[in-house]
């Protein structure tokens, strides 16, 4: 169906007309005469000349209120609507919280039998689960010493699966601000509906920097009934060389696992632990098995605009228009009397 979707802008149709016909018009200033002894004649041809200046002029003019014509019509927005159908909205509003503190860059988790950092192995594995959640909103908060919103909750996962593929090492900042990420990611969380939200919180360590507590955090989503997957990322055991040969180190020392699990719970979450690649893929996996909520259906109506179509015209003949300004005008001719 054809249709307009400002069709008040019509109004202005008789604009032009309204102008010329109630202003005044501009004053023209007399500039210094020249007496020349043969000015009947010189009137009677001027006048000639100017009649046929106006009928030339005929068709310049139609064209002008056919371009301000096709320009209100563009304006008005034309458009033409597909059928009418109904489709069932279903998902989760899911906000992922990464860590990208320093210690994000430790090679101590194997991914296909290899060592890898952890910010390397969280990305291969959350982009696949980003990619799976199709019908669900995506949001993406990256923390370190502070909190940031990258990506609000969107359909579009590409746009995530790009943000989070971009993240580098310490991007926030060097430590690690649990608490006002579980914040911010509540904060942006609660324009949606209730049972359909949740927040997946990735980290290798504990909080140490922010404003915000993450008990104190986890409470406010427990308030809103925000659920809290909660992973704790890191492996066991890690040999590193030393003055004496090689040791064995846990690189997981600073990893808060007590409050992780008490965020989960608290929330009515989950609680994971990855020491490898593969363990976080199970997780993820695990966490993609969540039910989606239904929500009421969404008539969608495809649109497509037809404005181009007039602007384009419009433009055109006001290109034919600008030619025939920039012409020649008519020449006025006096013949020698002999």
């Amino acid at each position: 169906m054809f249709t307009f979707a400002w069709p008040y802008i019509f109004i202005l149709l008789p604009l032009p007309w309204l102008v010329w016909k109630f202003l005044p018009a501009g004053e023209v200033k007399q500039s210094a005469a020249l007496k020349i002894p043969f000015f009947a004649r010189l009137q009677t041809l001027n006048s000639t000349s100017q009649n046929n200046l106006l009928r030339k002029l005929r068709w310049p003019q139609c064209l002008a209120v056919l371009i301000w014509i096709l320009l209100i019509i563009a304006l008005a927005g034309p458009q033409w609507l597909g059928q009418t159908g109904n489709a069932l909205q279903t998902g989760r509003d899911l906000m992922l919280a990464i860590d990208l503190s320093g210690s994000m860059s430790t090679p101590d988790l194997t991914l296909k039998g290899q060592n890898e950092s952890r910010l390397d192995v969280v990305k291969s594995i959350a982009i696949p689960f980003i990619q799976q959640r199709v019908g669900d909103r995506i949001g993406l908060i990256v923390f370190g010493t502070r909190a940031y919103l990258q990506t609000p909750l969107t359909f579009d996962r590409q746009t995530v699966e790009q943000t989070l593929n971009g993240d580098t090492i310490a991007l926030a900042g060097p430590q690690t601000a649990i608490g006002d990420a579980i914040g911010l990611a509540v904060k942006r969380l609660l324009d949606y509906p209730a049972k359909s939200r949740a927040i997946i919180l990735l980290t290798d360590g504990g909080n140490n920097s922010g404003t915000l507590t993450p008990l104190a955090a986890a409470q406010l989503a427990a308030n809103e009934d925000i659920k809290i997957y909660t992973i704790g990322i890191g492996a066991d055991s890690m040999t590193v060389p030393g003055l004496f040969g090689p040791q064995e180190i846990d690189p997981s020392n600073d990893l808060d696992l007590d409050t992780l699990k008490q965020i989960a719970q608290m929330t009515g979450g989950e609680y994971f632990r990855a020491k490898n690649g593969e363990e976080l893929y199970d997780i993820y996996q695990k966490i993609d098995q969540l039910e989606p909520t239904a929500s009421d259906s969404v008539n969608l109506r495809p649109v497509e605009p037809l404005y181009p179509w007039p602007l384009g015209l419009a433009l055109i003949l006001s290109m034919i228009l600008g030619v025939r300004k920039v012409g020649r005008f008519p020449e006025l001719r006096i013949k020698r009397s002999e």
